[in-house]
């Protein structure tokens, strides 16, 4: 459901676009919202792989397999922001942004389960 809403969010269109990339949209609003939902959605992810028993690899990786299926996740948004969607563009910060937010999704799983 988190992947759903992570989906709509970023693939509806948008009237106002940044026109240029600098380092301070990495720790703007719309960055520390990225990182935010694929904070949750790594972590979630992580969270339901590791609790399920019916495949045995995914439950002993579930760490590695969260954070390659959700930065492909936020990858794949991207090109299709800039490939299908009219008013939006694909940017590098964004995907930048959804990894960091993705490896935060790891910190704060091993903070609440592992340490």
């Amino acid at each position: 459901m988190w992947a759903a809403v992570i989906l709509l969010t970023t693939l509806l269109p948008s009237p106002s676009l940044p026109a240029s990339l600098s380092l301070w949209e990495l720790i703007s609003f719309d960055s520390f919202a990225h990182a935010f939902m694929f904070c949750v959605l790594c972590f979630l992810m992580i969270v339901g792989l590791s609790k399920q028993f019916t495949y045995p690899k995914l439950h002993r990786y579930a760490i590695r397999a969260s954070l390659l299926i959700s930065t492909l996740f936020g990858i794949s948004i991207e090109l299709m922001q800039h490939l299908f969607i009219y008013g939006r563009q694909g940017d590098i910060i964004d995907v930048l942004a959804n990894t960091i937010g993705c490896l935060l999704g790891i910190v704060l799983f091993k903070l609440i389960y592992v340490w």
